[in-house]
This record gives structure tokens, sequence and C-alpha cells, in this order.
């Protein structure tokens, strides 16, 4: 496994939170909780488990390339919709950070901006990568050019 997130690792936990604004809640308030509470998390649990993470905003875009389920248009949680992913060095030392005295209020405040109240989900790592560099892109290409046809 490539290792594209650095310090993960291989048994390494990444937890994902689903958010979904609520109507009276705007992107501005998710990106202003949710700044607290990270900052918190890389402040008070970076030498304890925290690798590392990051917040996607539902761009409202549909991949009609990549979605096999009718013709996509546009989704309908364009900007109320948020992943919050982070990184951890085991389940264990995340479970401890939401225990924390410094995380419980910032976290609450956050979690009065979610329609859909939060279930945060972990994984286990099975697959991580990084983009070839031009020069590996091109080894690869000749080598599946070489050998594709002999399989």
């Amino acid at each position: 496994m490539s290792e594209i997130i650095p310090g993960l690792p291989a048994d390494g936990v990444v937890t994902v939170n689903r958010v979904l604004l609520k109507p009276e809640y705007s992107v501005d308030d998710l990106e202003e909780r949710v700044a607290l509470l990270c900052e918190n998390v890389k402040t008070y649990h970076s030498d304890s488990g925290f690798v590392g993470g990051f917040v996607a905003l539902n761009s409202g875009m549909i991949s009609n390339e990549g979605s096999t389920v009718g013709q996509a248009v546009e989704s309908p949680l364009k900007e109320r919709e948020a992943l919050i992913v982070t990184f951890w060095r085991s389940f264990s030392e995340h479970e401890a950070s939401h225990r924390s005295d410094t995380f419980q209020p910032l976290f609450r405040r956050a979690l009065e901006l979610c329609e859909n109240g939060n279930e945060e989900i972990a994984y286990r790592m099975l697959w991580s990568g990084k983009a070839y560099s031009p020069v590996e892109a091109e080894l690869a290409k000749a080598a599946k050019a070489q050998y594709a046809r002999a399989a």
C-alpha cells in the first residue's frame, strides 16, 4: 500500500462523518465550527493518535461517467452536505479524543448544524495511493503495453 497519508499506519483508522446542514445554517457556519473543532484535534491530539484529515463540501456536480444510476444532473445536496474525514493511528485513540474536555463543547456546537444528527463510521484502510510522476506514468504505460498482451 502506498502511503498517501504520511504517518498513517497500514492498520490505521479512517473516520467519516456525514453532515447535512439544517436550512437555517450556512456553509460559513459549518466552516467556522468545523475549523474550531479541527484546530482543537490538531492541537490536543496530534501527539495521541491523530494523523490528519479533511473536510469536503458537496459541489453539486455528479459524474455521468462514474455514476450508474440514471442520468445525473445536479445533486440536491449541493452546498448542504459535507464529509469530515479523519485519519487515526487507532480507533481507541480516536475514541479518547472524543472524551476530551476541550473537544466536547466544540463537538456539541458543530452538531447543532446537523439535520441528520451524527453517525461517525470508522473504516480500515484497504488501499491508498498517489498519482505517478510523469516518468513513472510513462514507465507504467510501457509495461502495460508490453505485458498486458501476454496475460
